[in-house]
């Protein structure tokens, strides 16, 4: 049996992440450029450049590391290879599942390429679960409340919004406005939290209504 690429990567970053070290080189392949590139598009690292060494390319990954309050060093990304070659896990795009309702996310490959879990429900194609990729829970991570416009509904809880500042996001319900069963439709104004460190995506908290507007 060949080496498992995906496996050796992650257990890289991780054991990196983990020694906090600045910077991390790994192999350089379609696969892990691929999986590189939704790493740095979703914030999980800061910066990725190709070298060449004996004829040889590598990846150099700059990592994120934060530090709490008190200043002591916290591992805050975790990775966790799922489908691997002795055992292929798939999934069609309705049954993907959800890590940390949404905070976290699922790199799938995919009859179109490598993509995320959002991106295959939003194209409604399955394939191979390759790994998990989730902040560290407690890790208190800054973000930003928005207003905005939902522009579109789309599948699974899923909305295009317009923020005030003319950005375009998706936006997702969970928690409050899920379990109290408040419905979302496009021209509705509302409040998303954003995270600072992937402003593409957020969590819609809050409907606002047409007084709380005036």
């Amino acid at each position: 049996m060949g080496r498992d690429t995906i496996a050796d990567i992650i257990t890289s970053i991780r054991n990196a992440d983990m020694d906090r070290k600045v910077t991390v080189r790994i192999a350089s392949t379609n696969i892990t450029e691929n999986i590189v590139k939704i790493l740095l598009r979703e914030g999980f690292i800061e910066n990725v450049r190709k070298h060449q060494e004996s004829n040889k390319y590598f990846l150099v990954l700059t990592l994120r590391h934060r530090r709490n309050r008190k200043g002591a060093y916290r591992t805050i990304l975790n990775l966790k290879r799922i489908s691997r070659p002795g055992l292929r896990i798939y999934s069609n795009y309705q049954r993907i599942p959800r890590i940390l309702g949404g905070m976290g996310i699922v790199i799938l490959s995919t009859s179109r390429g490598i993509m995320t879990d959002r991106e295959a429900r939003l194209e409604r194609i399955g394939g191979e679960i390759l790994c998990y990729i989730w902040v560290l829970p407690g890790m208190k991570e800054q973000k930003w409340i928005h207003e905005g416009l939902i522009t579109e509904s789309l599948p699974n809880g899923m909305f295009r919004v317009r923020l005030d500042n003319e950005n375009m996001i998706l936006g997702y319900v969970s928690g409050k406005i899920r379990r109290s069963f408040i419905r979302i439709l496009p021209g509705d104004r509302v409040k998303i939290e954003v995270s600072r460190y992937d402003s593409t995506k957020g969590r819609i908290i809050y409907r606002i209504r047409n007084k709380d507007s005036n």
